[in-house]
């Protein structure tokens, strides 16, 4: 088979996010993404409500994704799924329906590893996003993750810090809900951030050796400080919103950033690829590049659409172990908890 003509669909139903895309070789010809919007109301995903959503949601996505594509089933070679990790309502029913589509097209079946699957975003083919070179730092930061990952190639990666508690997105969602913000409140302290002082209040780095993170002491900081001064003030939030929150997003960069200095330094790679959510943020985005002037990094991030929970990032690894032969059985079950 000709390596230029291989369609891999991709399914991931890791969390709250139906989503389903085609690649055709490295170049991705649709990504559809259902969201739930259900969860807002409960300031969080609930496990169960998400699996229900992801039943409704599946079969008119990937409808939509080969649609879109312009192809039919019967094109496809192979279907890509996240086996894990994530919520195990919501990957028991994309790996359920990823198993039945294969098996019933007689095509092999490709299972992903969601972590991997964020940093090997990078490798989709995208006009004016460059792809970074072996070895580099992968780093992952999400509502359920962050990892810095060491990446020697395309399936030898080793996660070389994680957080121990809280991850990142947890962070500035459940700062959020302290400010009385809406859910997802990362965009939205991202957005008022750029209007205040980010020096205004000062909150403790937590200290944890080595490359790993920690985040559940700092929230607690925040807390503390919002309760002594709304009590002091009860209009305190409203007067100083903007100042709190480029606060608390500067205080999160500064940790996150002091982990890659850390990481760079040790393994000698300045080649720093970013992925999740998280890595939306704009006063991010803007460290890594002060990153590339002060420290001599280069820095990737890739096209905003690949960065949230996304099927794309699940078809290019699809395509990946396609070319490698690295195929699953009909045996294969989700895992939660899986690791990089």
């Amino acid at each position: 088979m000709s390596e230029q003509n291989i369609y891999i669909l991709g399914i991931e139903s890791s969390c709250d996010d139906t989503a389903a895309a085609v690649i055709h070789n490295g170049k991705i010809l649709s990504n559809v993404i259902a969201n739930q919007k259900i969860h807002e109301a409960y300031g969080g995903v609930v496990p169960e409500l998400a699996s229900r959503a992801h039943q409704q949601n599946i079969v008119p996505v990937v409808s939509q994704a080969l649609s879109r594509a312009n192809i039919n089933k019967d094109q496809l070679h192979g279907i890509a799924f996240t086996r894990g990790p994530g919520l195990m309502g919501s990957l028991l029913v994309g790996t359920s329906f990823a198993k039945s589509l294969a098996y019933g097209l007689n095509i092999p079946l490709i299972d992903v590893n969601h972590m991997q699957a964020h940093i090997l975003a990078h490798f989709i083919d995208e006009e004016g996003f460059n792809k970074p070179p072996f070895p580099f730092l992968g780093m992952t930061i999400s509502g359920g993750h962050t990892q810095i990952v060491k990446v020697s190639s395309y399936f030898d990666m080793g996660v070389i810090g994680e957080t121990i508690d809280d991850a990142v997105g947890e962070a500035f969602d459940k700062s959020g809900k302290i400010l009385g913000l809406g859910y997802p409140a990362g965009p939205i302290i991202d957005k008022l951030a750029k209007l205040g002082n980010p020096k205004a209040f000062k909150f403790t780095k937590p200290k944890v050796d080595g490359l790993n993170f920690s985040f559940s002491g700092l929230k607690t900081a925040i807390l503390y400080f919002i309760q002594s001064e709304t009590k002091a003030n009860p209009n305190f939030i409203e007067e100083n919103l903007n100042d709190i929150c480029a606060s608390i997003q500067y205080t999160i960069i500064e940790i996150l950033i002091d982990k890659l200095k850390l990481a760079t330094k040790q393994t000698g790679i300045k080649h720093i690829a970013i992925g999740g959510g998280v890595s939306a943020n704009s006063g991010i985005r803007q460290a890594l590049k002060d990153g590339e002037q002060k420290f001599g990094w280069t820095t990737y991030v890739p096209k905003f659409e690949f960065t949230t929970d996304n099927a794309a990032m699940i078809a290019i690894v699809g395509y990946l172990k396609f070319l490698e032969n690295s195929f699953a059985n009909q045996s294969i079950t989700a895992s939660a908890r899986l690791k990089i």
